[in-house]
């Protein structure tokens, strides 16, 4: 019996069929394998490379370079199993890839990204209830406000960097508000991760997120001295195993917040709205039902997929479709790939408003999905929605620049001209 008869006897979906064969048949020629150059990610295409590791060899080592080795999951499933697999893929060791000679990561096992349970729950239980949807409801309002008002200033300019005017200052200005941070400083910590965010001068990077620790450490002794209703204050009195945090580490968390709470909504806002422009159908299926904005914000995510990719490190031996990984080998998980894969998406390198079930793992899975999920979907539905409501008309003015990294992808600028709709 041939496998097209076995499928129609088993009563296989042709579709399905079709998705084995993308990940049994080898693809020939095998392209390089270089998933660390950052140039692939402004100006190569690291999908023609994630399909064939999909297809060919899902649990790939990748040779060392200036970054140590590592193995590379590109298949939706291995990365969900490990994501949900703390006890063999630990955090505590980092969750990016960094050369060996920095060293480790100063917040291994004292941030929440770089914890493994149960040290993991107790810290996320002192800030979870703020990134509750009940949370996120109640802040809606103040939300659609800072949307407003910063969708108004840019419309006033007409031309403007959408990554820079819009898409930074929306993510950074509620979690500002939602630490306590007072809002006549708000302006100060945006130029700040201004700096931090941007390419150029690794120096300037490295002193601007310098300057960032340093506010959080004059923040920190202020709301341990008078705590107030925000989340500085939750994390400077907090006590996790009968003890207060450190100062450290409650600065070393509020640095992971504030930049887990901006950098990927940002690309992600900025990325969603290149790729409107680029399938100006799919605005057009939002202007005439507003009320798709929830589906769209997830296919958003999903073709975004802003955080290139996320690491663990083994911490007992196992196996990965015939591989041996070792105790203290870096895992590698390539998200994109995993939100393109075929097996899972119909129709994966199609972008579209509409698609449902959409269960990609942009904001991670299992202990270490995305604490601020809720909020992250709020924002960028509110971003758009505002853009819809208030009939404005978006265009490019000018060539976006893709960010030079392995870290995050997306839009590292973004020009565009905005005019009331008829004007």
């Amino acid at each position: 019996m041939t496998l097209r008869e076995t499928a129609c006897h088993l009563e296989i979906k042709p579709e399905t069929l079709a998705r084995h064969r993308v990940q049994s048949e080898p693809i020939q020629p095998p392209p390089l394998i270089n998933l660390v150059d950052p140039e692939l990610y402004s100006h190569g295409d690291p999908f023609e490379q994630w399909r064939w590791l999909r297809a060919n060899d899902p649990a790939h080592w990748h040779e060392p370079t200036e970054l140590p080795g590592f193995w590379s999951l590109t298949r939706y499933e291995d990365v969900r199993t490990a994501y949900r697999d703390h006890e063999t893929f630990s955090s505590a060791q980092g969750i990016l890839l960094r050369p060996a000679d920095h060293g480790a990561d100063p917040g291994g096992g004292r941030t929440l990204a770089l914890t493994d349970p149960p040290r993991h729950r107790q810290l996320r239980g002192v800030v979870d209830e703020w990134f509750t949807v009940r949370s996120v409801r109640a802040l809606e309002e103040e939300m659609r406000e800072i949307a407003r008002t910063v969708v108004k200033g840019a419309l006033e300019r007409i031309s403007c960097d959408f990554v820079a005017e819009i898409a930074a200052r929306i993510p950074l200005y509620v979690i500002c508000k939602m630490m306590g941070v007072p809002e006549s400083d708000w302006q100060y910590l945006y130029d700040l991760t201004s700096k931090a965010f941007a390419a150029g001068d690794p120096l300037t990077r490295r002193f601007a997120h310098l300057d960032i620790m340093g506010y959080f450490e004059k923040l920190q002794e202020e709301k341990a001295a008078n705590p107030g209703d925000d989340l500085v204050s939750a994390l400077a009195t907090a006590a996790v195993d009968g003890e207060r945090l450190s100062p450290d580490d409650v600065i070393l968390n509020c640095d992971n917040l504030l930049v887990g709470g901006t950098e990927n909504t940002r690309i992600s806002a900025a990325g969603g709205m290149l790729t409107f422009l680029q399938h100006p159908e799919q605005w057009r299926i939002l202007q005439e039902d507003p009320s798709l904005l929830s589906s769209a914000v997830e296919e958003v995510l999903r073709w975004t997929s802003t955080a290139t990719h996320i690491m663990r490190t083994a911490a007992r031996s196992t196996e990965i479709h015939g591989k041996k990984i070792e105790v203290g080998d870096r895992v590698v998980f390539w998200l994109p790939s995993a939100n393109r894969d075929e097996t899972v998406f119909d129709d994966p390198d199609r972008f579209d408003v509409l698609r449902k079930p959409n269960r990609h793992l942009a904001l991670g899975f299992g202990e270490h999905f995305c604490l601020g999920s809720m909020l992250a979907r709020a924002e960028l539905r509110l971003l758009y929605g505002e853009l819809l409501n208030g009939q404005i008309d978006i265009e490019l003015a000018g060539e976006p620049k893709l960010l030079d990294s392995i870290v995050v992808n997306g839009p590292e600028r973004l020009p565009v001209r905005l005019t009331p709709r008829g004007a």
